[in-house]
């Protein structure tokens, strides 16, 4: 027995699955840990209000907090029963919306510290929420791969956009809201015409399911991330496969920053080797489960050591910070540094 797990350490010993190597030259950014924050359960998701001013924060048991990022202590606590998976806060920062397990989408007046509004999606969790840049749309999706968009000015039955066939990680409104992309685990990225509810083009490309998608600030581009280990850019306005990156390991969340330089992926610490040796024998430690991007050429430019699979990635609007969440039940803050 003892030859045999030598042997296998020899063997994963020359096998590696790090992935890309980092760029030397050019932009590139640089990371530091500033803080770690336990949750209850599974760390879900983190967005910041426009102005930067407040991130809310959700996790697996329900609690949704909201931080004051001048010194990141928890100004509010809110209640998502049964669980909180997905979050998108107004454009004026003042109501956040929350979906979760039980199949809700929950309004939140952060003013009055209380839920004014319920939006039901059939009893099936809901992954993904996104508000329109107007405001006045949410698109929301889930396990039973139907699109909901719901008009927050009527009191309506939501549109429902089919066509996946499998459950729907992402969805994201194109930055002009004429536009919604959505991410499947049927392998495949979406565009819909976000006003008439309809199927504009099928991306197809991932090999396996594509679990996290988003838009260029400036529109032009949507990358999506998936379980084949692969970052896949295309053009906006046609659907056009630009460039595929080559990540080394499952790739569960992508996002830019605000001023378009950069991507974050977040995903699973090891590739296929490692992961295996990590389920075998607890060992291995953590790996680089969030890389940072140059979007001009793909090029990698930092990794960030995660003990277990990430599940999404958020920059502030300031392009200050990243927050990091993932299956060990925390939330992680970067500080962020761009350097030539």
């Amino acid at each position: 027995m003892r030859i045999a797990i030598l042997a296998l350490s020899l063997f994963l010993a020359g096998c590696s699955d790090r992935g890309p190597t980092p760029a030397t030259s050019g932009p590139r950014l640089s990371a530091s840990l500033s803080a770690r924050w336990p949750t209850a359960k599974a760390a879900r998701q983190a967005v910041f209000t426009p102005d930067g001013k407040i991130a809310a924060f959700s996790d697996a048991s329900g609690t949704i907090e909201l931080r004051d990022t001048h010194g990141w202590k928890v100004v509010e606590r809110l209640d998502h029963p049964g669980g909180a998976t997905a979050l998108a806060f107004t454009r004026d920062g003042t109501h956040l919306f929350s979906g979760g397990y039980d199949g809700t989408i929950r309004e939140w007046d952060l003013a009055r510290r209380g839920q004014v509004r319920v939006l039901r999606a059939k009893g099936a969790t809901i992954w993904t929420v996104d508000l329109s840049p107007d405001g006045k749309r949410i698109a929301a999706a889930g396990e039973d791969a139907i699109i909901r968009i719901w008009d927050l000015d009527r009191q309506s039955p939501p549109a429902e956009l089919r066509g996946h066939t499998r459950n729907i990680w992402e969805v994201r409104f194109s930055p002009d809201g004429k536009r919604l992309a959505s991410c499947s685990f049927d392998y495949s990225v979406r565009l819909w015409d976000a006003r008439q509810a309809r199927l504009l083009k099928t991306l197809n490309g991932h090999k396996q399911s594509c679990v996290g998608l988003d838009y260029s600030p400036d529109g032009k581009l949507i990358a999506s991330g998936g379980d084949d280990s692969t970052i896949r850019y295309w053009r906006a306005s046609d659907g056009t496969p630009l460039r595929t990156v080559d990540n080394g390991r499952h790739v569960d969340k992508v996002t830019f920053s605000r001023d378009g330089q950069w991507l974050a992926s977040g995903g699973h610490p090891h590739g296929m080797i490692g992961e295996f040796w990590h389920q075998v024998t607890g060992g291995g430690g953590g790996g680089d489960a969030v890389r940072l991007w140059r979007t001009s050429d793909g090029a990698l430019v930092a990794g960030l050591p995660h003990p277990d699979d990430v599940y999404y990635v958020a920059f502030s609007p300031d392009g200050r910070w990243l927050v990091t969440s993932g299956e060990d039940n925390e939330f992680r803050l970067w500080a962020l540094r761009a350097r030539d």
